[in-house]
């Protein structure tokens, strides 16, 4: 028993499993970008109404369902049923698919940061091709690369994964001490003045003054809590489940919270946000080198270094956000080239999948690994040689998308009150101890989601920008178009089956 105890998660190896899992350091720059200190109001509700009541679901499907291979198809098709599990999961699957192609052009702006301490993509050239050709080219080679490494197995993944994580979590232990030496050296004052409630309630950003765009807000600050699903598969891997669980995710879910709204307020140490980033040149992409570049050179003038010694503090600083961020890049698309489509293929019936898409070699779905990265590939080079049109049909996609990726929290979410009603579900593991309360929780959360969604979907149309609303309705619609013939086709083609083993 003590050996086998050895192997399980401690309460605090739990905790630090779970924060890794969740918590994006990016997403505190940008959101001081956003909504400066008004966002941090945002996070506590997120936190109250989504993650934590959410992240209770999560540990009572991974308990429950331990044994299944699926993830979150699994845990929705045995509650609910296969066409709902099919259509949620494969909505998740294809914001992925959007994700790659995104992130396989975008993570050269990284790269860039990382080697030269700022953005010199639109100078990059390969035999003579513009420089959106030239990242273009680099992705599709960056996904083949990626493909490769990751069909051969979980071991390499790992290890690449691993150095990402580190590299992060020692980039909020820059902020914190960084953010305190400016402030003892500037002698107690803040870059960005709280003026009373005011500063946590507004907004300094010209883009999030009506009430509507704020609580568009919500969408984003759900988004920093993503990856809750994962904490799911924890429970059987815990010592003493029944105790340490619960408490460990609320102890993370708390620190996260508390983690995400103290770092948006140390980034008022030391940014004044008119002075740094009302610029038309800062925006969504490079606000955290931004913000960690003007710490550097912050830290130099808060000690009196010279002009040109702050800078050089500013660039080494943003290069080192760079060389953190391409690091956990590479271990997030390294897990997602085989995560999401391992959980879709290995959950779903074989026959829904063509030709040798559903075989799974050592461990990993190889055949469909290559079509899709062949799909992504396929994209990318649309999207750098097709000009204006193919780039502003890739902005409709990222909208597209945007809805798409939240609301299998709902699908999830949902579900979870059909899985407290089936009895014949053996529940090892039991948070919410009532049917009411398991409903109230569910409410909550489809509720939060479904709220945050709405106004993400109509605050472009109130502004006049009427084709993003319509662009961020068409995804999810068509994701479940895409889902639903799919699974009609596999029906049609099983009902040929038992007819044809009936005669």
């Amino acid at each position: 028993m003590s050996k086998d105890n050895s192997k399980k998660l401690t309460l605090v190896s739990l905790i630090l499993m779970i924060f890794t899992s969740v918590f994006g350091f990016a997403n505190m720059p940008r959101s001081f970008f956003l909504m400066g200190y008004g966002a941090i109001p945002w996070y506590i509700i997120s936190a109250v109404t989504f993650f934590i009541p959410f992240a209770f679901m999560m540990a009572e499907y991974g308990a429950a369902f331990k044994n299944e291979k699926g993830g979150i198809y699994s845990w929705m098709e045995k509650s609910v049923g296969p066409k709902y599990a099919f259509v949620g999961t494969f909505m998740w699957y294809a914001s992925y698919i959007i994700w790659m192609v995104n992130v396989g052009s975008g993570i050269w702006v990284v790269f860039s940061n990382a080697i030269f301490g700022t953005d010199t993509t639109s100078t990059w050239s390969l035999f003579g091709l513009s420089s959106t050709q030239t990242l273009g080219i680099l992705g599709i080679l960056w996904v083949f690369m990626v493909t490769f490494v990751s069909t051969k197995g979980l071991d390499k993944i790992k290890k690449i994964t691993s150095v990402g994580g580190i590299a992060v979590t020692f980039l909020n232990v820059v902020l914190i001490i960084g953010a305190i030496a400016v402030f003892i050296g500037n002698g107690g004052q803040l870059a960005q003045p709280i003026t009373g409630v005011e500063s946590f309630i507004s907004s300094p950003n010209a883009a999030y003054q009506s009430p509507i765009a704020i609580l568009a807000f919500l969408v984003f600050a759900i988004f920093a809590f993503g990856g809750t699903e994962v904490v799911g598969g924890l429970v059987d891997q815990t010592e003493n489940a029944e105790v340490t669980f619960p408490k460990g995710l609320t102890i993370a879910a708390i620190v996260i919270s508390i983690g995400y709204a103290l770092g948006i307020l140390l980034c008022g140490v030391f940014v004044n946000w008119t002075n740094v980033l009302s610029s038309e040149n800062v925006h969504m992409g490079n606000a955290a080198y931004v913000i960690m570049n003007n710490l550097g050179y912050q830290l130099g003038q808060a000690f009196g270094a010279t002009e040109a010694v702050s800078v050089s503090m500013g660039n080494w600083m943003a290069r080192y956000v760079g060389a953190s961020m391409v690091l956990a890049l590479m271990g997030a698309y390294f897990t997602l080239t085989y995560a999401p489509l391992k959980q879709l293929i290995e959950g779903t019936p074989k026959e829904l999948w063509p030709g040798r898409m559903s075989e799974v070699e050592d461990g990993m779905p190889k055949a469909a690994m290559w079509l899709q990265c062949t799909a992504v590939s396929v994209m990318l080079f649309l999207v750098s040689f097709g000009g204006d049109a193919m780039s502003a049909f890739f902005t409709k996609l990222v909208l597209m998308t945007n809805v798409a990726m939240t609301l299998p929290y709902m699908f999830i979410a949902g579900a979870f009150i059909s899985f407290k009603a089936k009895k014949e579900i053996e529940k090892p593991f039991v948070i919410y101890k009532t049917q009411s309360s398991a409903k109230i929780a569910s409410i909550i959360v489809v509720f939060t989601v479904g709220f945050a969604n709405f106004f993400t979907i109509i605050d472009p149309a109130l502004k006049g920008d009427l084709s993003s609303t319509i662009w961020s309705i068409a995804g999810p619609a068509f994701f479940t178009v895409v889902a639903l013939v799919m699974y009609s086709s596999y029906e049609k083609k099983m009902g040929k089956e038992s007819n044809k083993k009936v005669a």
